[in-house]
């Protein structure tokens, strides 16, 4: 390389210095919610006769001020239905020989575990140790829930890279969005016999968790393409931005998004990857029950950058080998 090709000092030193600012800025965005996972406002449900339940309920409250939303039921029969329509996360059910915990740990093992802690300390001084019932547990080849975390990773990274790939180099709006469809399906196709067939992390019906892993990568994709058709290199960052460097920290798929930091936990549910997380869950180990919202947000960042592909003029900002030069105006956009 010449003197005259190599940046100056100036230049060096400035990518120096953003390099470091970014680590700064991205440094707590993954750390800091790991670091501060805590009980908020958890749904739990307190159920047994009315006098137990508000006693233990107020016990509850007293003992972890603001980590707790209870809900109050009126058995153990209907706390068990609301733990799998995934309305709470766990239930301390009194009965005639006291309290018992019911657990949907398939929802969060993480919470499962906390609840424990949270029964066991209420117990402390009685002697009696407080049984835990698993209603909806963990797969048992992944008790702690960290194969199925960690699998979100590569997707997000997956969606990511065939978004921006398809945008850089590919002109054609309509080979891109072809691209895309046929990326969500082979996505859910490989997904799902990674993480059902093979590891053996998720336990549901087959066809419908490739359906939910196929609508995240799409929508993971879909939303990378479609900035970058609207705003060209920018708009490649951007979605990155929303995918993976703000989307995966406040996912809370290996947590809860109620044990983040608010608003940053609620925020995640309404990214694609906390979106794709809490679908894939549903499906997998509550037959649906929750999936509703997750799927409607997934499906939107799916339409929305569908449609940018479509209808964005902007020409593709890579080489052109498939479409033609992109430097000027694209004469071959459809």
């Amino acid at each position: 390389m010449s003197d005259r090709t190599r940046p100056p000092l100036p230049t060096a030193l400035g990518i120096a210095a953003l390099a470091a600012v970014l680590m700064a800025l991205l440094v707590p965005l993954f750390a800091g919610p790991a670091a501060n996972l805590a009980p908020r406002d958890l749904p739990v449900a307190v159920a047994g006769p009315a006098p137990a339940v508000d006693e233990l309920a107020g016990r509850l409250a007293a003992a972890r001020p603001g980590a707790f939303e209870v809900t109050t039921l009126p058995d153990a029969a209907t706390a068990d239905r609301a733990l799998r329509d995934r309305q709470v996360y766990g239930a301390f059910v009194v009965g005639p020989e006291g309290v018992a915990l019911h657990t949907a740990a398939a929802a969060s093992p993480t919470v499962a575990a906390l609840l424990t802690e949270a029964a066991a300390q209420l117990s402390a001084g009685t002697g009696r140790p407080v049984p835990v019932v698993e209603v909806v547990p963990a797969d048992p080849d992944d008790p702690r829930g960290a194969g199925f975390a960690a699998g979100f990773l590569p997707f997000a990274m997956a969606g990511m890279a065939a978004g921006a790939l398809l945008t850089l180099l590919v002109a054609s709006r309509v080979a891109r969005l072809l691209g895309l469809v046929a990326f969500g399906v082979l996505a859910g196709g490989v997904g799902v016999a990674v993480l059902h067939g093979w590891l053996g992390v998720i336990a549901g019906n087959p066809f419908v968790e490739g359906a939910a892993v196929g609508l995240f990568a799409l929508a993971a994709a879909a939303t990378v393409a479609g900035l970058g058709a609207l705003l060209g290199r920018a708009g490649i960052g951007l979605g990155a931005l929303l995918v993976f460097l703000v989307g995966n920290p406040l996912s809370a798929v290996g947590a809860a998004p109620e044990l983040l930091p608010q608003p940053w936990g609620a925020v995640g549910q309404f990214l694609p990857v906390g979106a794709g997380g809490t679908l894939l869950r549903s499906v997998a180990f509550f037959d649906g029950a929750g999936a509703g919202r997750p799927l409607a947000v997934l499906a939107g960042y799916a339409l929305v950058g569908l449609v940018l592909v479509l209808v964005a003029r902007r020409p593709a900002v890579g080489a052109a080998p498939y479409g033609g030069d992109v430097a000027g105006p694209a004469t071959d956009t459809r």
